[in-house]
């Protein structure tokens, strides 16, 4: 009889021919998991000669000729929002044309700085307010961005929200454009107190009185409605035939009362300044975006404006150029607009106000103004041919814009 076999000696049979079948059958799973999973990329070997990319300076470049330029126009003198002085082209200025092929390069290995496509930029800002606040320099650049829109659509409707000079809301888009005119961005007016007071008591019987504290009635309500908003000031604070030291000073005033002893303009800017940076980022929701651009620069030469200045030239200037106009060693005539810029930079450093700068590219574009075209008594060196370099600023505007739509 053969021996009893142990009810244990089945499976531990069973298992001793089960083991040399899993050595040979988990190999195989393990290969086709690895064939199905996604490969993972090496990690990259460090170059430590390669430097990490670096962001676009847009506001440091040169003016390159590019003869396409002219011919890519977004819009031309027929645009009716053009004011009259400004419509170079109309007015027969002889380089109307050849200062339009011209393009920014910004510095830096493949820099480049992309042009404002009109169509692109109202199907991404649908549903959007966009104000310029500030000069009539602010209403150059107000005016190039209306025209390149309405360029490519004309359901527009022109209304005047919430105190501005003027503004469009382009229907189709829900897109809406507005400017706010404001000198100072401070509240001013003609000011003489016939019963005397602090200030007449030091001698002024006239002047100006500018409230450093309160923003001018035409913007005040702007920053509860737009959600772009676009700054400047600082002509006017360097203007003495407006507001000439003895027959007509500002007279700065803070929470209603004179300021003593008086304060010189540049003073008054500082505090102005600061008072309006305060006001706007109480004004604004978290969401409002906030620009200040920098200074527009004057071209004239031989003299200011009531001097026999004038703009004459018919190209941009070299950097050279460029440094003994505005260097202010020089302290020439047109010296304003790097001193207006030491004041914003100061009083933006610890604001949550995006800088649109846009001096430099400017300096270069003495060729660009209106010059005798522009229907006054004077060459108008200040303000800009349309088109003209005022579109670049449109450009800058347009990608910084896009900058932060790749924050959100």
């Amino acid at each position: 009889m053969p021996p009893a076999r142990s009810p244990a000696a089945g499976p531990r049979r069973r298992g001793v021919l089960l083991l040399p079948l899993l050595l040979l059958v988990l190999p195989l799973l393990l290969l086709l998991r690895h064939l199905a999973s996604p490969p993972r990329s090496l990690p990259a070997l460090r170059d430590p000669d390669r430097k990490p990319p670096e962001a676009c300076d847009y506001s440091s470049g040169e003016w390159v000729p590019d003869a396409g330029a002219g011919a890519a126009l977004r819009y031309d003198e027929t645009c009716k929002e053009i004011f009259k002085g400004w419509n170079c082209i109309a007015n027969g200025k002889g380089n109307a044309r050849a200062l339009l092929q011209w393009r920014w390069k910004p510095s830096g290995s493949g820099c480049e700085l992309p042009r404002l496509n009109p169509r692109r930029f109202l199907e991404r800002h649908r549903d959007t307010s966009i104000g310029f606040v500030g000069d009539s320099l602010n209403r150059n650049m107000f005016v190039s961005l209306v025209c390149m829109l309405r360029g490519v659509s004309g359901d527009v409707r022109k209304w005047r929200p919430v105190g501005a000079d003027r503004g469009f809301t382009f229907l189709r888009y829900n897109l809406t454009v507005a400017y706010h005119r404001t000198n100072l961005l401070a509240r001013y007016g003609w000011s003489a107190n016939p019963n005397g007071g602090p200030l007449e008591s030091l001698g002024y019987k006239q002047g100006y009185r500018v409230d450093v504290d309160v923003p001018d009635q035409t913007w005040a309500e702007a920053c509860s409605f737009h959600d772009v908003l676009i700054f400047n000031t600082g002509h006017w604070w360097w203007a003495p035939s407006k507001f000439d030291p003895i027959q007509s000073p500002m007279l700065f005033f803070e929470k209603g009362r004179p300021v003593i002893p008086p304060l010189l303009p540049p003073a008054g800017l500082d505090l102005a300044l600061q008072h309006m940076i305060t006001f706007v980022n109480k004004a604004t929701g978290p969401n409002v975006v906030k620009f200040f651009r920098t200074q527009s620069p004057r071209h004239f030469e031989g003299g200011d404006w009531n001097e026999g200045g004038s703009c004459q030239r018919n190209q941009p200037l070299t950097s050279s150029e460029v440094e003994e106009l505005f260097s202010l060693d020089n302290n020439g005539t047109n010296v304003e607009v790097r001193l207006v810029n030491q004041h914003l930079m100061k009083a933006l450093e610890q604001s949550s106000f995006r800088v649109l700068d846009i001096t430099r590219m400017s300096e270069f574009r003495a060729d660009a103004h209106p010059s005798t075209t522009g229907g006054k008594k004077h060459d108008d060196c200040m303000h800009w041919c349309l088109p003209g370099p005022t579109d670049t600023w449109n450009d800058l505007l347009a990608a910084n814009l896009d900058k932060v739509r790749q924050l959100i």
